[in-house]
């Protein structure tokens, strides 16, 4: 009987899934997602690529 919302990768992906589980969770486009992404990883020196990585080891697959 819980009305929260849990994190998942999407099974709509294109590498691992997080972006589209990022954009389900806040009920968001998924491409403005991986745009918003992308452009943190080219500004932040990789830093995005490397929260990527965690995202994908540490979110749970969409059951």
């Amino acid at each position: 009987m819980s009305d929260y919302k849990k994190l998942y990768r999407s099974k709509d992906k294109k590498l691992c899934g997080v972006c589209s589980g990022i954009a389900e969770y806040f009920e968001l486009d998924p491409t403005l997602i991986r745009l918003l992404w992308i452009i943190f990883t080219f500004v932040s020196c990789s830093v995005g690529l490397i929260a990527y990585l965690i995202c994908a080891l540490v979110m749970p697959q969409e059951p």
